[in-house]
């Protein structure tokens, strides 16, 4: 037992399980699931303060901003995970105008604090990493915009050769 090989092979064991731990202790503390508005709308009650990333296109007309508390409050409707279905409908901006104009679409209210996006707009959109409290309104603590109407003139015509 006091074999130096067998006080290796303890140590060395000890140390990958440490490790292991470390590893999977540290994944599940910053897991996020990636959910869309109508994901999150059916499993309301059981996500209430998990770590979410959301998507959704924002609702021009809902967005309110607070300069002096940094307060941003909008609201973005359900738009599909799924790019091939988002291919299938058109395209992002495409996707992106029918979701807003669509009154039977699932919504979800967003607060975030910090410098208002300048990207922040009708059909931008919203990738937000947060977390939804029991009111079901989400808290974005990251706000990401993707805006692809702004930059659809900007794309250079393929040469034809």
């Amino acid at each position: 037992m006091n074999s130096p090989k067998i006080k290796f092979l303890i140590g060395g064991l000890l140390i990958l399980v440490a490790v292991a731990y470390l590893i999977i202790s540290s994944t599940k503390a910053s897991a996020e699931y990636f959910m869309t508005v109508d994901e999150i709308k059916a499993q309301q009650s059981t996500i209430v303060n998990q770590n979410i990333r959301v998507s959704g296109a924002v609702i021009g007309d809902t967005i309110t901003y607070d300069p002096k508390t940094l307060t941003l409050k909008f609201t973005v409707a359900h738009v599909s995970g799924d790019n091939a279905e988002i291919e299938k409908e058109g395209g992002l901006a495409a996707v992106l105008h029918t979701a807003v104009i669509d009154p039977q679409r699932n919504k979800l209210e967003v607060i975030y604090v910090g410098v208002k996006p300048d990207l922040m707009r009708n059909e931008a959109q919203a990738i937000m990493t947060g977390h939804l409290d029991s009111e079901g309104i989400f808290h974005a603590d990251e706000l990401l915009l993707k805006c692809p109407t702004k930059y659809e003139d900007a794309v250079p015509q393929q040469s034809q050769g």
